[in-house]
Protein backbone atom coordinates (compact mmCIF):
# COMPACT_ATOMS: atom_id res chain seq x y z
CA UNK A 1 0.00 0.00 0.00
CA UNK A 2 2.94 2.14 0.77
CA UNK A 3 4.99 1.48 -2.60
CA UNK A 4 1.48 2.74 -4.30
CA UNK A 5 1.35 5.91 -2.38
CA UNK A 6 4.72 6.63 -3.11
CA UNK A 7 4.42 5.55 -6.73
CA UNK A 8 1.23 7.82 -7.16
CA UNK A 9 3.15 10.53 -5.51
CA UNK A 10 6.09 9.99 -8.06
CA UNK A 11 3.76 10.30 -11.25
CA UNK A 12 1.77 13.33 -10.04
CA UNK A 13 5.26 15.01 -9.56
CA UNK A 14 6.06 13.87 -13.12
CA UNK A 15 2.51 15.30 -14.44
CA UNK A 16 3.02 18.92 -12.93
CA UNK A 17 6.63 18.93 -14.65
CA UNK A 18 5.72 19.98 -17.76
CA UNK A 19 9.44 20.25 -18.98
CA UNK A 20 9.81 16.81 -18.03
CA UNK A 21 6.92 14.93 -19.82
CA UNK A 22 8.06 17.09 -23.25
CA UNK A 23 11.38 15.33 -22.27
CA UNK A 24 10.17 12.13 -22.26
CA UNK A 25 7.59 12.57 -24.95
CA UNK A 26 8.76 15.10 -27.43
CA UNK A 27 12.40 15.04 -27.37
CA UNK A 28 12.89 11.63 -28.86
CA UNK A 29 10.46 12.36 -31.71
CA UNK A 30 12.38 15.30 -32.27
CA UNK A 31 15.80 13.76 -32.56
CA UNK A 32 14.36 10.70 -35.06
CA UNK A 33 12.64 14.05 -37.17
CA UNK A 34 16.29 15.50 -37.33
CA UNK A 35 17.57 12.31 -37.95
CA UNK A 36 15.06 11.75 -40.77
CA UNK A 37 15.75 15.29 -42.39
CA UNK A 38 19.71 14.98 -42.05
CA UNK A 39 19.73 11.23 -43.53
CA UNK A 40 17.02 12.36 -46.48
CA UNK A 41 18.94 14.44 -48.23
CA UNK A 42 20.63 14.54 -51.50
CA UNK A 43 23.29 12.59 -51.11
CA UNK A 44 24.37 12.21 -54.51
CA UNK A 45 28.46 12.80 -54.88
CA UNK A 46 29.18 15.31 -57.79
CA UNK A 47 32.77 16.18 -58.46
CA UNK A 48 34.04 18.91 -60.45
CA UNK A 49 36.75 18.23 -62.18
CA UNK A 50 39.71 20.01 -64.16
CA UNK A 51 41.60 18.65 -67.14
CA UNK A 52 44.66 19.92 -68.59
CA UNK A 53 46.00 17.90 -72.07
CA UNK A 54 43.46 14.97 -71.40
CA UNK A 55 42.30 13.32 -74.77
CA UNK A 56 39.12 13.75 -75.91
CA UNK A 57 38.23 10.27 -75.83
CA UNK A 58 38.95 10.25 -72.56
CA UNK A 59 37.13 13.17 -71.32
CA UNK A 60 33.52 11.82 -73.34
CA UNK A 61 34.05 8.93 -71.61
CA UNK A 62 34.55 10.59 -67.94
CA UNK A 63 31.62 12.55 -68.57
CA UNK A 64 29.10 9.34 -68.78
CA UNK A 65 30.05 9.48 -65.19
CA UNK A 66 26.92 10.29 -63.01
CA UNK A 67 28.46 13.31 -61.06
CA UNK A 68 31.52 14.33 -62.58
CA UNK A 69 31.53 17.77 -64.32
CA UNK A 70 34.84 18.62 -66.35
CA UNK A 71 36.58 21.64 -67.36
CA UNK A 72 39.47 21.48 -69.55
CA UNK A 73 42.19 23.91 -69.50
CA UNK A 74 45.31 25.16 -71.22
CA UNK A 75 48.06 25.18 -68.74
CA UNK A 76 48.37 23.12 -65.36
CA UNK A 77 48.86 26.37 -62.97
CA UNK A 78 45.36 27.45 -64.06
CA UNK A 79 44.05 24.40 -63.22
CA UNK A 80 46.03 24.31 -59.73
CA UNK A 81 45.16 27.90 -58.59
CA UNK A 82 41.70 27.06 -59.54
CA UNK A 83 41.64 24.07 -57.38
CA UNK A 84 43.21 25.56 -54.33
CA UNK A 85 40.69 28.29 -54.97
CA UNK A 86 37.88 25.24 -54.11
CA UNK A 87 36.74 25.75 -57.71
CA UNK A 88 37.62 22.09 -58.43
CA UNK A 89 37.76 18.86 -56.59
CA UNK A 90 40.58 17.71 -58.14
CA UNK A 91 43.07 18.76 -61.25
CA UNK A 92 43.89 15.51 -64.05
CA UNK A 93 47.21 16.49 -66.43
CA UNK A 94 48.28 14.44 -69.04
CA UNK A 95 51.95 13.98 -69.60
CA UNK A 96 52.23 13.05 -73.21
CA UNK A 97 56.25 12.29 -72.94
CA UNK A 98 55.80 9.89 -69.98
CA UNK A 99 52.66 9.00 -70.91
CA UNK A 100 50.82 9.01 -67.23
CA UNK A 101 47.92 11.26 -65.82
CA UNK A 102 49.49 13.00 -62.74
CA UNK A 103 45.83 13.69 -60.73
CA UNK A 104 45.75 16.14 -57.78
CA UNK A 105 42.97 16.01 -55.39
CA UNK A 106 41.60 18.79 -52.96
CA UNK A 107 40.38 15.82 -50.96
CA UNK A 108 38.26 18.25 -48.86
CA UNK A 109 35.46 14.58 -49.32
CA UNK A 110 36.83 11.15 -49.37
CA UNK A 111 33.16 10.16 -51.34
CA UNK A 112 34.48 12.82 -54.26
CA UNK A 113 38.12 11.97 -54.23
CA UNK A 114 36.44 7.74 -54.60
CA UNK A 115 34.34 9.36 -57.40
CA UNK A 116 37.20 11.42 -59.22
CA UNK A 117 39.40 7.74 -59.24
CA UNK A 118 36.46 5.56 -60.09
CA UNK A 119 35.35 8.11 -63.18
CA UNK A 120 39.07 7.78 -64.39
CA UNK A 121 39.70 4.55 -64.70
CA UNK A 122 36.44 3.38 -65.92
CA UNK A 123 37.44 6.31 -69.05
CA UNK A 124 40.55 4.51 -69.30
CA UNK A 125 39.19 0.89 -69.80
CA UNK A 126 36.07 2.23 -71.69
CA UNK A 127 38.15 3.73 -74.18
CA UNK A 128 41.02 0.24 -74.11
CA UNK A 129 37.93 -1.60 -75.14
CA UNK A 130 36.88 0.85 -77.26
CA UNK A 131 40.15 0.50 -79.20
CA UNK A 132 40.58 -3.24 -79.68
CA UNK A 133 36.72 -3.57 -81.06
CA UNK A 134 38.28 -1.32 -83.70
CA UNK A 135 41.73 -3.50 -84.33
CA UNK A 136 39.44 -6.61 -84.34
CA UNK A 137 36.57 -5.38 -86.41
CA UNK A 138 39.10 -4.21 -89.29
CA UNK A 139 41.26 -7.89 -88.73
CA UNK A 140 37.43 -9.22 -89.51
CA UNK A 141 37.02 -7.05 -92.66
CA UNK A 142 40.74 -7.95 -94.12
CA UNK A 143 41.76 -4.48 -93.88
CA UNK A 144 45.34 -3.62 -93.68
CA UNK A 145 46.66 -2.91 -90.40
CA UNK A 146 49.11 -0.78 -90.02
CA UNK A 147 51.73 -1.92 -87.66
CA UNK A 148 50.95 -0.82 -84.43
CA UNK A 149 54.16 0.26 -81.73
CA UNK A 150 53.73 -1.30 -78.11
CA UNK A 151 52.09 1.29 -76.27
CA UNK A 152 53.31 2.24 -73.31
CA UNK A 153 51.45 1.43 -70.17
CA UNK A 154 49.62 4.05 -69.07
CA UNK A 155 50.62 5.47 -65.42
CA UNK A 156 48.43 7.68 -62.79
CA UNK A 157 50.19 9.52 -60.36
CA UNK A 158 48.20 10.66 -57.90
CA UNK A 159 48.39 13.50 -55.12
CA UNK A 160 46.73 15.04 -52.03
CA UNK A 161 46.50 18.57 -51.46
CA UNK A 162 45.14 17.04 -47.91
CA UNK A 163 45.60 13.84 -46.18
CA UNK A 164 46.55 11.16 -48.29
CA UNK A 165 45.15 8.04 -50.10
CA UNK A 166 43.95 6.34 -46.18
CA UNK A 167 42.12 9.86 -45.53
CA UNK A 168 38.04 8.74 -44.42
CA UNK A 169 35.42 10.23 -43.36
CA UNK A 170 36.05 11.25 -40.07
CA UNK A 171 39.26 13.36 -41.34
CA UNK A 172 35.74 15.57 -42.37
CA UNK A 173 33.90 15.47 -39.65
CA UNK A 174 36.84 16.11 -37.19
CA UNK A 175 37.13 19.63 -37.53
CA UNK A 176 32.95 19.87 -36.75
CA UNK A 177 33.19 17.54 -34.08
CA UNK A 178 36.43 19.47 -32.15
CA UNK A 179 33.78 22.38 -32.25
CA UNK A 180 30.66 20.52 -30.94
CA UNK A 181 32.31 19.03 -27.63
CA UNK A 182 34.00 22.28 -27.10
CA UNK A 183 30.31 23.44 -27.37
CA UNK A 184 29.15 20.75 -25.18
CA UNK A 185 30.88 20.60 -21.92
CA UNK A 186 31.76 24.43 -21.54
CA UNK A 187 27.66 24.65 -21.94
CA UNK A 188 27.12 21.76 -19.71
CA UNK A 189 29.53 23.07 -17.21
CA UNK A 190 28.98 26.74 -17.63
CA UNK A 191 25.18 26.54 -17.09
CA UNK A 192 25.87 23.98 -14.59
CA UNK A 193 28.23 26.59 -12.02
CA UNK A 194 25.95 29.22 -12.38
CA UNK A 195 23.00 27.40 -11.52
CA UNK A 196 24.57 25.95 -8.45
CA UNK A 197 25.32 29.67 -7.39
CA UNK A 198 21.90 30.31 -8.02
CA UNK A 199 19.92 28.01 -5.86
CA UNK A 200 22.74 28.09 -3.34
CA UNK A 201 21.40 32.06 -2.77
CA UNK A 202 25.47 33.10 -3.92
CA UNK A 203 23.76 34.98 -7.31
CA UNK A 204 21.14 36.45 -4.69
CA UNK A 205 23.00 37.82 -2.45
CA UNK A 206 25.54 39.40 -5.22
CA UNK A 207 22.67 41.10 -6.85
CA UNK A 208 21.53 42.25 -3.55
CA UNK A 209 24.87 44.88 -4.19
CA UNK A 210 25.16 48.24 -6.14
CA UNK A 211 27.07 46.24 -8.52
CA UNK A 212 25.31 46.69 -11.81
CA UNK A 213 24.15 43.34 -13.46
CA UNK A 214 26.54 43.60 -16.55
CA UNK A 215 29.51 43.76 -14.31
CA UNK A 216 28.29 40.50 -12.99
CA UNK A 217 27.82 39.34 -16.22
CA UNK A 218 31.47 40.50 -17.39
CA UNK A 219 32.72 38.71 -14.30
CA UNK A 220 31.38 35.54 -14.63
CA UNK A 221 32.57 35.28 -18.72
CA UNK A 222 36.08 36.40 -17.25
CA UNK A 223 35.70 33.75 -14.85
CA UNK A 224 34.33 30.58 -16.50
CA UNK A 225 35.94 31.81 -19.45
CA UNK A 226 39.29 30.98 -18.50
CA UNK A 227 38.03 27.45 -17.79
CA UNK A 228 36.80 27.69 -21.14
CA UNK A 229 39.91 28.95 -22.66
CA UNK A 230 41.73 25.64 -20.88
CA UNK A 231 39.07 23.30 -22.40
CA UNK A 232 39.02 24.43 -25.80
CA UNK A 233 42.51 24.67 -26.76
CA UNK A 234 43.28 20.91 -24.58
CA UNK A 235 40.29 19.39 -26.74
CA UNK A 236 41.59 21.38 -29.92
CA UNK A 237 45.27 20.21 -29.30
CA UNK A 238 45.34 16.83 -27.85
CA UNK A 239 42.32 16.14 -30.41
CA UNK A 240 44.67 16.66 -33.53
CA UNK A 241 47.68 14.97 -31.93
CA UNK A 242 45.93 12.40 -30.37
CA UNK A 243 44.12 11.51 -33.49
CA UNK A 244 46.42 12.52 -35.71
CA UNK A 245 44.76 14.88 -37.66
CA UNK A 246 46.63 16.99 -39.76
CA UNK A 247 46.55 20.74 -39.84
CA UNK A 248 47.49 22.16 -43.00
CA UNK A 249 47.33 25.72 -41.40
CA UNK A 250 48.23 27.36 -37.92
CA UNK A 251 47.58 25.36 -34.81
CA UNK A 252 47.28 28.59 -33.46
CA UNK A 253 44.76 29.62 -35.68
CA UNK A 254 42.81 26.64 -34.69
CA UNK A 255 43.24 27.26 -30.67
CA UNK A 256 41.98 30.77 -31.50
CA UNK A 257 38.52 29.30 -33.02
CA UNK A 258 38.25 27.28 -30.47
CA UNK A 259 38.45 29.50 -27.83
CA UNK A 260 36.02 32.15 -29.70
CA UNK A 261 33.36 29.44 -29.90
CA UNK A 262 34.29 28.17 -26.46
CA UNK A 263 32.91 31.50 -25.26
CA UNK A 264 29.99 31.56 -27.30
CA UNK A 265 29.00 28.11 -25.29
CA UNK A 266 29.85 29.82 -22.35
CA UNK A 267 27.76 32.98 -22.89
CA UNK A 268 25.00 30.40 -24.22
CA UNK A 269 25.47 28.16 -21.28
CA UNK A 270 24.31 30.79 -18.46
CA UNK A 271 21.40 32.46 -20.60
CA UNK A 272 19.75 28.65 -20.92
CA UNK A 273 20.80 28.70 -16.51
CA UNK A 274 18.68 31.65 -16.15
CA UNK A 275 15.76 29.23 -17.46
CA UNK A 276 15.87 26.53 -15.15
CA UNK A 277 15.32 25.56 -11.75
CA UNK A 278 17.52 22.46 -11.35
CA UNK A 279 20.58 21.01 -12.96
CA UNK A 280 17.76 18.47 -14.57
CA UNK A 281 15.77 21.13 -16.12
CA UNK A 282 19.13 22.59 -17.60
CA UNK A 283 19.60 18.78 -19.22
CA UNK A 284 16.50 18.90 -20.57
CA UNK A 285 17.31 22.00 -22.94
CA UNK A 286 20.08 19.82 -24.62
CA UNK A 287 17.85 18.19 -27.34
CA UNK A 288 16.60 21.53 -27.99
CA UNK A 289 19.33 23.78 -28.01
CA UNK A 290 22.71 20.87 -28.34
CA UNK A 291 21.38 18.26 -30.40
CA UNK A 292 20.70 20.55 -33.93
CA UNK A 293 23.76 21.77 -33.17
CA UNK A 294 25.82 18.34 -34.44
CA UNK A 295 22.51 17.85 -37.22
CA UNK A 296 22.81 21.25 -39.02
CA UNK A 297 26.39 21.91 -39.02
CA UNK A 298 27.67 20.46 -42.10
CA UNK A 299 28.58 16.88 -41.27
CA UNK A 300 25.91 16.61 -44.14
CA UNK A 301 26.55 19.60 -46.28
CA UNK A 302 23.84 22.24 -45.89
CA UNK A 303 23.35 22.75 -49.76
CA UNK A 304 22.29 19.16 -49.87
CA UNK A 305 19.32 20.12 -47.42
CA UNK A 306 16.21 21.57 -47.73
CA UNK A 307 16.18 25.24 -47.75
CA UNK A 308 14.26 25.34 -44.11
CA UNK A 309 16.82 23.03 -42.91
CA UNK A 310 19.66 25.28 -44.68
CA UNK A 311 18.47 28.90 -42.85
CA UNK A 312 18.23 26.79 -39.71
CA UNK A 313 21.60 25.95 -39.82
CA UNK A 314 22.62 29.43 -40.70
CA UNK A 315 21.54 30.50 -37.76
CA UNK A 316 23.65 27.97 -35.34
CA UNK A 317 26.80 29.08 -34.70
CA UNK A 318 28.50 25.90 -34.60
CA UNK A 319 28.00 26.24 -38.67
CA UNK A 320 30.65 29.26 -38.68
CA UNK A 321 32.84 27.86 -36.16
CA UNK A 322 32.66 24.36 -37.81
CA UNK A 323 33.25 26.40 -41.61
CA UNK A 324 36.35 27.88 -40.12
CA UNK A 325 38.32 25.23 -38.44
CA UNK A 326 37.38 22.91 -41.65
CA UNK A 327 39.20 25.88 -44.19
CA UNK A 328 41.87 26.32 -41.47
CA UNK A 329 42.71 22.41 -40.87
CA UNK A 330 41.89 21.19 -44.30
CA UNK A 331 42.59 24.39 -46.62
CA UNK A 332 45.54 25.90 -44.58
CA UNK A 333 43.38 29.03 -44.31
CA UNK A 334 44.37 31.89 -42.05
CA UNK A 335 42.18 34.12 -39.45
CA UNK A 336 41.95 36.54 -42.15
CA UNK A 337 40.65 34.22 -44.45
CA UNK A 338 37.66 33.40 -42.18
CA UNK A 339 37.08 36.54 -41.05
CA UNK A 340 33.30 35.90 -42.43
CA UNK A 341 32.60 33.38 -39.32
CA UNK A 342 34.96 35.31 -37.23
CA UNK A 343 32.64 38.08 -37.30
CA UNK A 344 29.72 35.68 -37.10
CA UNK A 345 30.62 34.29 -33.79
CA UNK A 346 31.29 37.22 -32.43
CA UNK A 347 27.74 38.57 -32.93
CA UNK A 348 26.78 35.81 -31.07
CA UNK A 349 28.70 36.67 -28.44
CA UNK A 350 27.82 39.73 -28.07
CA UNK A 351 23.99 38.95 -28.56
CA UNK A 352 24.01 36.51 -26.10
CA UNK A 353 26.24 38.94 -23.41
CA UNK A 354 23.43 40.97 -23.73
CA UNK A 355 20.94 38.98 -23.35
CA UNK A 356 22.42 37.65 -20.42
CA UNK A 357 22.50 41.40 -18.80
CA UNK A 358 18.56 41.42 -19.29
CA UNK A 359 18.01 38.08 -17.99
CA UNK A 360 19.91 38.90 -14.71
CA UNK A 361 16.81 41.85 -14.35
CA UNK A 362 14.40 38.94 -13.41
CA UNK A 363 16.46 37.59 -10.02
CA UNK A 364 17.32 41.20 -8.90
CA UNK A 365 14.55 41.83 -5.92
CA UNK A 366 16.15 45.84 -5.39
Amino acid sequence: MRTLVIAKRVISQILRDKRTLALVFIAPLLILWLLNTMFSANNDVTARIGTVAVDQKIAKQMKKVTGITLKAYDKKATAKKALADDKLDGVIVYDQAAKKYEVTYANLDVSKTALTKTALKSALTATTITNLKNVVQKQSQLLPIAPQKQAKTVKIVNHYNYGDADSNFFNKMAPILMGFFTFFFVFLISGMALLKERTSGTLARLLATPVKRSEIVYGYMLGYGLLALLQASLIAIVGIYLLNIEVVGSLLSVVAISVLFGFVALAFGILMSTFAASEFQLMQFIPIVVVPQIFFSGIIPLDSMVNWAQVIGKLLPLTYAGDALTAIIMQGASLVDVWYDIMILIIFLVVLVLLNVVGLKRYRKV
